[in-house]
């Protein structure tokens, strides 16, 4: 965290910060599986690519060619089976299957014991952002008490700067609950 010269800059650090922990949530929530095939769904799997883990999209072309199943392009043949390999022992339940040239990924219907248990991964990976955007609001708010005992800021600019705080707070924790609720609603709906 940069050091606060303002109020202002205080208010606009947490904005930025808040809205990074949201689209990071954003981005996490993504690869939780909902029983509808997306490339998402594979963005957390690394390959040991020649000793070196290696982000899947970064090894082939990904495909949806239709709802249930992702399709795998390696542009080196050679890659194939540590592809297959780096999806079956993700922590995904997927069972990858290929024929030397390309991986097919079958996305199987999702039982209701497997749908509670993602839902409780939600609602794991939701928590620790709730948690991140508290924090920033408590660094931020201490840097601006700080501002105030340095005599740069007043008592009513400090308590003005703390209330934006908390509103900007409550936005972007309203953000993640709502995402949470419609990721939720996703999850459990029988296709």
């Amino acid at each position: 965290m940069s050091a606060i010269a303002s109020s202002k800059d205080a208010i606009t650090q947490a904005k930025t910060r808040m809205e990074k922990a949201v689209e990071d949530f954003r981005k996490e929530m993504a690869s939780l599986r909902t029983g509808r095939a997306h490339v998402s769904l594979l963005d957390h799997i690394r390959v040991d690519y020649h000793g070196t883990p290696m982000p899947l999209n970064q090894l082939g072309t990904l495909a949806v060619p239709e709802p249930a199943m992702i399709v795998i392009s390696p542009w080196d043949p050679g890659a194939v089976a540590l592809i297959d390999k780096a999806i079956r022992t993700s922590d995904l339940g997927l069972n990858p299957s290929s024929d030397g040239k390309v991986v097919r990924v079958p996305i199987p219907s999702l039982t209701e014991e497997r749908r509670k248990e993602i839902v409780k991964q939600l609602h794991k990976v939701r928590e620790n952002h709730l948690t991140a955007v508290r924090n920033i609001r408590r660094d931020v708010k201490e840097g601006v008490e700080k501002l105030e005992k340095e005599k740069k800021i007043s008592e009513d600019e400090r308590k003005r700067s703390v209330d934006e705080i908390e509103k900007l707070t409550h936005q972007e924790t309203k953000k993640i609950e709502e995402l949470t609720a419609a990721k939720e609603k996703e999850i459990l709906e029988v296709k």
